[in-house]
């Protein structure tokens, strides 16, 4: 009987994340933005197999624009520009979302341990959290990358410094709102841990907001990743990162197209991920979907 009910629960399961992935892809913005996720994702991953020409080779004149031999032109020192910009997303994806999955695991937990048990708890934790909130992000993050030295890896660290605040908040609001709820009252008032209540009464009602803010949120780091480049606290030279590059071609007027693969790399991310954000959002709460088809 007990691998029966382990079966059932399993196909349920199944069932409601094919209708959850379902009701995502049936909006068109959401269907081309994992496309294009999925599209970088592949490109990342396989670009080193089949590239002809190395990011960090000079393989061309210098300055040389866009043509059969060189798609995107060549930099100011002969790099192929359109490689560089694949090479490009195998940096600023992965560090992306690294970002956001270690903010979202410290917020969440942070969040949820001040919410539930409330006291001097509480009060830490949302000290510390309005302590950070109370700077500008993209100051917050150049502060902390200027303590501890430039490079991508010390950029990864600021931002995970300034965006799990923003998920530690959004999570106590949630627990806060659920702790009333009449079946976690009484699992309250049982003889349960308050880790088991946590964990399957609490945390899984927490779960839809906080992937939706960290889909959404996605974008705006690869952004920031990439502003951290291009002011000089992120990637180093030579490394193809698409901030990088944009700083090295900003002041060549006459080059346009050595920023032109970077910007729209990341301009293409970001849009992605705002999209999918949104119909997750919709997704997870059925009468904002309503209210939109309605509109």
């Amino acid at each position: 009987m007990t691998v029966i009910h382990s079966g059932g629960v399993r196909a349920s399961r199944r069932r409601m994340a094919l209708d959850f992935f379902g009701r995502v892809v049936s909006d068109r913005a959401a269907a081309v933005g994992l496309f294009v996720i999925a599209l970088w994702i592949a490109v990342g991953m396989t670009v080193p197999l089949w590239a002809w020409y190395d990011p960090l080779s000079l393989v061309g004149r210098r300055l040389q624009p866009p043509g059969s031999a060189h798609w995107l032109g060549t930099d100011a020192l002969g790099r192929d520009v359109f490689f560089r910009t694949l090479y490009g997303v195998r940096y600023s994806l992965p560090v992306s979302v690294a970002v956001i999955a270690v903010s979202v695991v410290i917020g969440g937990l942070a969040g949820l341990v001040a919410g539930y048990f409330g006291g001097w708890i509480n009060e830490v934790v949302m000290r510390l959290v309005d302590l950070l909130a109370a700077f500008p992000p993209l100051i917050l993050a150049m502060c902390v990358v200027t303590v501890f030295g430039g490079g991508i890896l010390y950029s990864a660290f600021a931002l995970i410094i300034v965006w799990w605040p923003i998920y530690a908040r959004l999570v106590r609001a949630e627990v806060l709102a659920v702790k009333e709820l009449d079946h976690v009252m009484a699992a309250r008032l049982s003889t349960r841990t308050d880790a088991a209540i946590i964990r399957r009464h609490v945390a899984p009602l927490c779960i839809g907001p906080l992937v939706t803010a960290g889909t959404v949120d996605l974008g705006a780091v690869v952004m920031m990743v990439a502003g951290l480049s291009f002011i000089g606290l992120g990637a180093k030279p030579p490394t193809p990162e698409w901030g990088l590059m944009i700083f090295e071609g900003a002041s060549m007027y006459q080059s346009w197209w050595i920023t032109l693969g970077p910007g729209l790399g990341i301009v293409s991310l970001a849009l992605a991920f705002n999209f999918v954000g949104d119909a997750v959002q919709a997704a997870l709460d059925p009468r904002r979907g309503r209210q939109q088809g309605a509109a």
